[in-house]
């Protein structure tokens, strides 16, 4: 049976997944987990990876990959995203990854990341063929937008805009206070606007972080499980009621929520704002959380070659 291992190395989590093709040519889940190694952080400052940010992040694809070859994967694609585009010294980490581990990483444009981010929606939800559909990734750097019919792709687009430079720059105190919350999201609706973010669609659709942690919460979910994640909803007033609850705590509070991995608790109210400009815009009472992403649409992809 043929196993292929991915490493999608993001701004604020490296995601790590092996899977191998099911009789019915759906993959299946081997393992699908996370490490959050927080690749960008200060990177909107400087420019740069930090070097403690260097050194941590190695050394997590290098276990995920001794781990990939303990599984039996055949092939370890890795696949590299905003931070790595945007930093001046993203070749040095690549070598350094090839170093300790032997794995080349990938650094994919947005568009390449879109399409992937698609392909692992239609391995994931039933949906109906011509209905418009807006799928949506927030991730620590960009969030990445689709606009479908169907099966069909119709416009995809990237805007750098995520929860880490929303954190950094606009939700300062410890607790936030109302105003830093009202300038954030006037800051991520003032971006999205001039992005183009808009339209009614029939289905909308959220993946990433920041969507399946908000998704965990309202579950109050102590251990993550996946099968209840995907599909499921989260409605406009569960995306209000979790900004006031992050709004009124401190980061150190925060991490007391069940359901909230504790390394998320300083960018999860900065997400919880995009996810309401997002819905606010395209006039939706709420979304789909997708719990696949770009992973599974890359293994979907090497599967089908």
């Amino acid at each position: 049976m043929s196993r292929k291992a991915i490493i999608d190395i993001g701004s604020n989590s490296i995601k790590f997944f092996v899977g191998e093709l099911a009789e019915d040519k759906t993959i299946k889940t081997v393992l699908d987990t996370n490490d959050i190694a927080r690749l960008g952080e200060g990177l909107d400052a400087t420019g740069l990876i930090s070097p403690e940010a260097m050194e941590r992040n190695v050394a997590s694809v290098a276990a995920f990959a001794a781990k990939a070859k303990e599984l039996g994967a055949d092939q370890i694609v890795s696949v590299g995203t905003m931070a790595l585009r945007k930093a001046g010294n993203s070749d040095i980490f690549v070598n350094k990854v090839k170093e300790a581990c032997g794995v080349d990483v990938n650094i994919i444009p947005g568009e390449e990341e879109a399409r992937l981010s698609y392909l692992a929606i239609l391995s994931g939800l039933p949906l109906d063929k011509d209905a418009d559909l807006v799928v949506f990734d927030t991730g620590g750097g960009s969030t990445e937008f689709i606009y479908g019919k169907g099966t069909e792709m119709v416009k995809r687009f990237s805007v750098n805009l995520g929860a880490v430079r929303i954190t950094e720059n606009y939700l300062k105190s410890d607790p936030v206070t109302q105003e830093e919350v009202k300038a954030a999201i006037a800051q991520i609706d003032k971006e999205f606007a001039e992005a183009g973010v808009v339209g009614k669609p029939a289905q909308l659709v959220g993946m990433g972080g920041t969507v399946t942690s908000m998704g965990a919460v309202k579950h109050k979910m102590v251990k993550y499980d996946p099968a209840v994640i995907q599909g499921s909803r989260l409605l406009k007033k569960d995306i209000e009621e979790q900004i006031a609850e992050y709004s009124s705590r401190t980061i150190e509070q925060r991490k007391e929520l069940p359901g909230l991995q504790p390394k998320r608790a300083d960018v999860i109210l900065a997400g919880a704002c995009i996810l309401k400009v997002i819905t606010d815009r395209l006039g939706a009472d709420g979304l789909t959380i997708s719990d696949r992403g770009l992973r599974h649409g890359l293994a979907f992809d090497l599967f089908q070659k």
